[in-house]
């Protein structure tokens, strides 16, 4: 048998009289125009909440580091305001017990004349 013959055959068993035996099958690879809409609209959305998570993680942070920042100042003036009061208290205790403050000598009270 040869491939004309054997294409005859094959076309004997489907055709009928007068009718074409091509027969032609539309494949339909994807979605429709509805379909891919509706998908990049889902898709769009679904960007947006990442988005706003990601920000929302963001600005959290950021209220916890501007926390720590104030927290940080407060506790920086605190230490500076104790290192002026003890520089004050060590002065002193250093002002009487220096050899010039012990060879010094009283002072004898003064009267106010009054006229």
């Amino acid at each position: 048998m040869t491939y004309s013959s054997s294409l005859a055959m094959s076309r004997q068993r489907y055709a009928k009289r007068n009718q074409n035996t091509t027969i032609f099958k539309k494949e339909r690879k994807g979605f429709g125009p509805i379909s891919n809409t509706i998908i990049l609209i889902v898709l769009t959305c679904l960007l947006g909440l990442l988005y706003l998570t990601q920000v929302t993680r963001t600005n959290a942070f950021g209220y916890k580091i501007d926390a720590l920042r104030s927290e940080s100042e407060t506790l920086q003036v605190e230490h500076d305001e104790l290192e002026v009061a003890s520089a004050r208290l060590q002065s002193l205790e250093r002002a009487k017990s220096s050899s010039v403050a012990n060879n010094m000598v009283s002072v004898a009270s003064s009267d106010i004349v009054q006229n």
